[in-house]
């Protein structure tokens, strides 16, 4: 496993790492504005960092804090770094720094046909409690909501 450590989202460069990221893991892609409009709330969105030796950003989870609960909008691990823990290390990280800042569940949408993620997801304790129908594009296909119940 690569040398790694995580951090917060500190600069506009680690937005343009972000962004990188993003364009190689999604099929649709959050663009700069969306993240813009995310960080105008910081006390609310955040954004956790992967970075190597080699990349600037390896990965990131961007998840918001609402009230008691962790609402994960987006995690991904450059495709060359993935199947290496990095996620998994990641997602342990997100779950810490929420259940500090007060969070007592977890919640995410993941692709239906998503099984690598599903795995991770299942492995960290999360179940699938609903399906939002049609809820990604390109291509269109369903979301399973996931929940985990007690972060610590």
């Amino acid at each position: 496993m690569p040398s790694f450590w995580i951090e917060r989202l500190s600069d506009e460069q680690d937005l343009d790492g972000v962004l990188a990221v993003e364009s190689e893991s999604f099929t649709n892609p959050w663009t700069r504005e969306m993240y813009a409009w995310e960080l105008q709330n910081r006390s609310m969105c955040h954004i956790l960092l992967v970075r190597t030796a080699e990349w600037h950003v390896a990965g990131f989870c961007a998840f918001w804090l609402v009230f008691d609960e962790v609402h994960i909008n987006n995690i991904a691990i450059r495709p060359a770094l993935r199947a290496q823990g990095i996620g998994t290390a990641l997602l342990k990280h997100v779950l810490a720094e929420g259940q500090q800042l007060g969070a007592r569940r977890a919640t995410l949408e993941v692709r239906a046909s998503n099984a690598a993620a599903r795995r991770l997801y299942e492995r960290m304790g999360f179940y699938v409690a609903g399906v939002r129908r049609n809820y990604y594009s390109d291509p269109v296909e369903d979301a399973l909501i996931l929940w985990r119940d007690e972060l610590c």
